[in-house]
């Protein structure tokens, strides 16, 4: 059975004002939540030059990208 309630995170409890849920005390639950977070983190950032090796094609890869278009037409 699947319930959808609305409810409020305190701390690190879930408060639901609903007494119908009374009778569902010590079901097994899953949180959706709706909201994002009030405090955004900042990301690390990635250094994306490391993961590369610098080459002659990847220099010229403009040139060639336009080379490959220019004649993919009859």
């Amino acid at each position: 059975m699947l319930v959808a309630v609305k409810g409020m995170i305190r701390g690190n409890t879930v408060v639901i004002e609903d007494e119908d849920m009374q009778q569902y005390d010590g079901a097994e639950v899953v949180v959706t939540l709706l909201d994002a977070p009030k405090a955004k983190r900042e990301k690390t950032p990635v250094d994306w030059d490391s993961f590369i090796m610098p080459s002659e094609r990847g220099m010229h890869v403009d040139e060639y990208m336009r080379e490959m278009r220019d004649n993919d037409r009859l």
